[in-house]
């Protein structure tokens, strides 16, 4: 017990820090949520038109429902919600889903997940398993896009030994979000973020420049995906939006954490989000601006497989899933 309320008052302490538990002592500390139960169901594919969209699963954790999750918002409104919606008010269930664009002869992966750097590992660190069920190798992999530098997006770039897991792909990083995690200087500004600085470093620094592409988000990154900037849950978050057959998916990375929660409360904010109120503003814009549209909608941290279409509800949103 001592052990979960030096982790729950550590989370507090961290604020915008990221959320997720990977220190090496994480297991103990969640024993008494239990580990979730993942689903069966590795990857699932939709198209549009010749464009193919495959969820990729990377795993799940637990993290404690607790007073500092939603900063904004009473901690009685958050609990009341979960119990409306027939959720534990004890942890939140939190999963990880990438996904691979194919498109013509390119393999376009959008965040790369936990790699071997989750833990408990039985439950992360499952994209390349889910990548090779639905028939496919690291290998094939052309472009990797990523979201942003949190460790959950990155750390499937390298494993333990250091070596490059999708060895033929070239990185595409926002050059805003670089710059910041790769910054000594603003390490030291930020003692809260240091595990996340020595997690992002640890993947980017000493990759090959024949490997890694910086770019400013607001334009085409690869043929058919185009960069959105959505600064606020990190200095360089960025969404992308893939285009084919007419229709388009909107992959929205870490703009909503738990779905059940931040799409029915979108003007609520998660304890990760580095700059809260840039983060609001973007979601409020982009959920918006996607629900009118009636495309398609991705989240990293959406229940498997993580893709369907926002319905509006109040002033809120619900995630209808794709059958």
């Amino acid at each position: 017990m001592t052990n979960r309320r030096h982790f729950v008052t550590s989370l507090a302490a961290m604020g915008a820090a990221s959320l997720l538990p990977l220190q090496a002592n994480w297991a103990q500390d969640a024993a008494p949520f239990g580990l979730p139960i993942l689903p069966t169901e590795r990857f699932r594919r939709f198209t549009m038109g010749d464009v193919e969209i495959i969820a990729l699963h990377d795993g799940a954790t637990r993290l404690p429902l607790h007073d500092k999750y939603v900063t904004n918002a009473p901690f009685a409104e958050v609990k009341a919600l979960a119990t409306s919606l027939g959720l534990t008010t004890d942890y939140v269930e939190l999963p990880f889903t990438g996904f691979l664009v194919v498109s013509g002869s390119r393999r376009i992966l959008l965040d790369t997940g936990l790699g071997d750097m989750g833990t408990p590992r039985q439950t992360t660190g499952k994209l390349v398993e889910s990548l090779r069920a639905a028939g496919l190798k690291p290998e094939d992999i052309d472009t990797v896009v990523i979201t942003h530098f949190h460790p959950d997006h990155v750390s499937g770039l390298r494993n333990l030994a250091g070596e490059f897991t999708y060895p033929n792909a070239t990185v595409w990083v926002a050059s805003r979000e670089y710059e910041f995690w790769m910054s000594d200087e603003k390490m030291r500004a930020a003692p809260a973020q240091k595990f996340n600085f020595e997690r992002a470093q640890r993947v980017f620094k000493g990759m090959p420049e024949k490997m890694l592409r910086r770019y400013t988000p607001g334009g085409e990154v690869v043929p058919g995906v185009f960069s959105i900037p959505a600064y606020g849950h990190t200095p360089g978050h960025t969404i992308f939006e893939v285009r084919g057959g007419g229709h388009t998916f909107h992959y929205i990375g870490d703009m909503v954490n738990v779905p059940a929660i931040f799409l029915r409360h979108p003007e609520w904010s998660v304890a990760s989000d580095m700059d809260a109120d840039a983060a609001r503003a973007v979601r409020l814009q982009v959920l918006a601006k996607v629900a009118s549209s009636d495309g398609l909608i991705g989240g990293f941290h959406f229940p498997f497989p993580a893709i369907g279409r926002l319905r509006s509800r109040g002033g809120g949103y619900d995630l209808e899933p794709l059958s």
